[in-house]
């Protein structure tokens, strides 16, 4: 069965682009082999993170997340069951912020600021879909 897990959290520590990549690159290393894909986005000390796969790995993924050091304020925004994947091109898709319109984060949110915090999960995937569509997706 396929599920699809939307979550953000706050840094513990601030993140340079080095531990970013290393992160990105870790993920795109081991989700293949346990089927999960998605996207990753980190802004201002902020994660937001959406996973697809199977129940049992996207679940287990998510358990390691919350108990991470690196973590905190992890908060679920979304979790379904789904019958395919709709993020399944990545196995960790990253979101280039640089092409991020605060335009289009100010169609889903209460600001032109992106804060994961104050969105709905729904506005959060929708915010996704629309990133996909316009190439602001770096994948390695």
């Amino acid at each position: 069965m396929l599920v699809r897990l939307l979550y953000a959290s706050r840094a513990s520590q601030p993140i340079d682009d080095s531990a970013l990549a290393t992160i990105l690159k870790q993920s795109r290393e081991h989700n293949p082999a346990e089927g999960i894909t998605g996207l990753l986005c980190h802004a201002d000390g902020t994660f937001i993170q959406l996973l697809e796969g199977g129940r049992d790995a996207v679940n287990a993924r998510y358990k390691q997340i919350v108990g991470d050091a690196r973590h905190r304020d992890v908060v679920l925004l979304s979790y379904e069951e789904v019958t395919e994947r709709q993020f399944g091109g990545w196995s960790m898709g990253q979101v280039n912020l640089q092409r991020l319109n605060p335009g289009l984060v100010l169609k889903y949110s209460e600001s032109g600021r992106l804060d994961p915090y104050r969105m709905s999960g729904t506005s959060m995937l929708a915010l996704f879909h629309e990133l996909v569509s316009s190439g602001a997706i770096v994948c390695a």
